[in-house]
């Protein structure tokens, strides 16, 4: 690997994930075991998404003190998991079939204020099948979005809170990705009418409240330091993916578990800390973090770590851009023999 100080890392070897999937069902074949969806997920997001919408009635008339003040203390970690949730739908761990979950995944899009769920699920099947590829990973910054940034606390710090605006934008420079198809605008036209829906009937504090609480959970907010945890480099040597194992875990479904999560995308959050249980051998050695705050505030003031603190590849595990895609990772651990 190579590290120019103004761009990103660039490695020719393959993301380690793929390689990671074939030895450990190879020597822990067990792991199968977990594969599979947990409908008890809906009645998580079912109640998560009572919750947001009964506080959103209960702020319609209090001081937006009181509803910036709920939105960064409740809000936050109710829109966080729900938004964990959705990537649930992504990966079809809540049903069996793609219809329910694509509609799970609506529902839970509702107190998160902008139309999310589809065009996340699309963008994040191909961040697992190309992770780092500049071209097919839309959870790599633009390099015009990294100059920008900078080094600077501001920078960052004005970053982290406008988050969703950064990230809705990454997914315009990916090849192969349909932008618009009808449950896009099925997205858009349900989440449109339910924040009309808030604004008409309990007025501009309900609907702020579920705004801020949407930038909040992924912003200038300790949650927001999952974006940095996930796959900026923090560690030393050249792993590029890193678990967090702390305490909020608890009230963010097991996110943290991100090196589990990619070397088994197939296995559901309730399980994903059983893959580290059975095979701890495969990731003990790993750099993983235990503070989402601690992390959050070192993103901010180490003016080491930038935007540029990530690995990009040409291509993945040899397969060009102008070549066939290969078939995704969750398909490769229903494959690959033990």
């Amino acid at each position: 690997m190579t590290a120019p100080k103004r761009d990103f890392v660039h490695s020719d070897a393959p993301e380690p994930h793929r390689a990671r999937t074939k030895a450990l069902l190879r020597d822990h074949p067990e792991i199968r075991d977990l594969i599979g969806p947990n409908p008890t997920t809906f009645l998580w997001i079912s109640g998560i998404v009572a919750l947001q919408i009964a506080i959103a009635f209960l702020v319609r008339d209090r001081s937006w003190w009181l509803v910036a003040g709920l939105a960064y203390t409740v809000g936050a970690f109710a829109n966080h998991a729900l938004f964990v949730l959705i990537h649930e739908t992504a990966h079809r761990l809540v049903f069996k079939r793609k219809l329910p979950n694509m509609i799970a995944g609506l529902v839970a899009n509702l107190p998160l204020f902008f139309p999310s769920t589809v065009a996340f699920k699309k963008y994040h099947l191909k961040h697992h099948a190309f992770q780092g590829v500049y071209e097919l990973d839309a959870d790599i910054p633009y390099r015009w979005e990294a100059r920008l940034i900078g080094r600077s606390f501001i920078g960052k710090a004005l970053w982290l809170l406008i988050f969703p605006v950064f990230q809705a934008l990454r997914p315009l420079r990916l090849k192969e990705l349909e932008h618009i198809d009808a449950w896009t605008i099925t997205n858009l036209v349900v989440q449109v009418g339910f924040d009309l829906a808030l604004l008409l009937l309990w007025g501009p504090q309900a609907l702020v409240y579920v705004m801020l609480s949407f930038f909040f959970s992924i912003g200038l907010h300790p949650l927001g330091a999952r974006w940095v945890q996930r796959h900026y480099l923090t560690g030393n040597g050249g792993q590029e993916t890193f678990s967090y194992y702390g305490a909020l875990n608890r009230v963010a479904f097991n996110v943290g578990y991100h090196n589990e999560h990619h070397d088994f995308p197939s296995v559901a959050w309730n399980k994903l800390p059983q893959i580290k249980a059975i095979a701890p051998e495969a990731y003990e050695n790993l750099h993983y973090h235990s503070s989402w705050t601690r992390l959050f505030f070192r993103f901010l003031f180490d003016k080491e770590l930038t935007l540029y603190s990530r690995v990009i590849r040409d291509e993945r595990g040899g397969v060009k851009l102008s070549d066939e895609v290969k078939p995704d990772v969750e398909e490769l651990q229903k494959t690959v023999p033990v």
